[in-house]
């Protein structure tokens, strides 16, 4: 599977998280109780379908082999394998941050290119 998966996550919250030293998730993510993430091919369909028009977030790259077997690959929409993680995300896992601006279209510009 791919050695880097990605969270998108508002701003806030995530300098909160960085605050804590771990990222517990978001709404969804303790309502499914794992953590959603999504690979670098995934990114954008999810930032479409879930973050519709929202301007303050960030793209967290996550190194997936570190998070051993508490990274689970399971099918989602479409039968597309998606990685969860069942734990929360130690600080010392997270590779970058960048964030994620809308275009003149109300498309996120994913900063995957520049990694």
């Amino acid at each position: 599977m791919d050695p880097i998966i990605y969270k998108i996550t508002p701003k806030d919250a995530w300098h909160s998280a960085k605050a804590k030293g771990v990222f517990e998730g978001a709404p969804i993510d303790l309502s499914d109780g794992y953590l959603h993430f999504s690979t670098a091919d995934q990114a954008r369909e999810t930032a479409a379908k879930h973050f519709a028009d929202q301007d303050d977030l960030l793209l967290i790259a996550v190194d997936a082999v570190a998070l051993g077997d508490a990274l689970k690959w399971e099918p989602s929409r479409g039968g597309a394998l998606f990685p969860h993680l069942y734990a929360h995300l130690a600080m010392e896992h997270v590779l970058w941050e960048k964030p994620m601006p809308l275009d003149k279209n109300g498309v996120h510009q994913m900063p995957l290119e520049n990694t």
